[in-house]
């Protein structure tokens, strides 16, 4: 059984008109779901062997940001393929993983992670920014991964899981 943690970078600027969608940063409510969920991922005792993350600024600043609250020790890894990437370029993805790793992040965009999560599990997720999923694999093996070969745990949403102080904090 393997562990597939599926997130989606955390909220990105628009305030730039010049800047290209691959160039845009978190915004300031960004920079605090990022390490929250890195929080979260700690506190739950989910902490992925491996974090792949598009290269996309808002998406590395998301892993980076994660990766320091979770105490990941590992390197993240940026890989291309991630960034626009289909849900079906994200399954090719998966049976490359090294079977090394048990649980592996994989931080991305919409819609490519919701359809990814809908072909590992048969399940539609609703994955606003900085939610994470949480997806055991029936397999042994990465190369093993496959339509409908995963079990949707959990979603940890940033929106259900602050009270209402960083809720507000959260929402400027």
């Amino acid at each position: 059984m393997k562990t597939l943690l599926i997130m989606r970078h955390a909220k990105s600027s628009w305030d730039n008109p010049d800047w290209s969608d691959f160039e845009r940063p978190l915004n300031k409510r960004g920079l605090k779901t990022a390490p929250f969920m890195g929080s979260i991922i700690y506190t739950n005792n989910i902490r992925p062997d491996l974090i792949i993350s598009s290269p996309a600024k808002r998406a590395k600043q998301t892993a980076v940001l994660v990766k320091e609250t979770a105490q990941v020790e590992k390197a993240i890894q940026f890989e291309d393929k991630i960034y626009e990437a289909s849900a079906t370029t994200l399954l090719y993805l998966a049976t490359e993983f090294s079977d090394k790793y048990e649980t592996i992040l994989i931080i991305g965009h919409n819609p490519g992670i919701e359809e990814f999560i809908r072909l590992l599990t048969g399940d539609y997720c609703s994955m606003p920014t900085a939610s994470l999923a949480k997806i055991l694999v029936n397999v042994d093996s990465w190369r093993e991964i496959a339509l409908n070969k995963g079990f949707l745990e959990t979603v940890f949403r940033p929106k259900d899981l602050m009270n209402n102080n960083e809720e507000e904090a959260f929402s400027t």
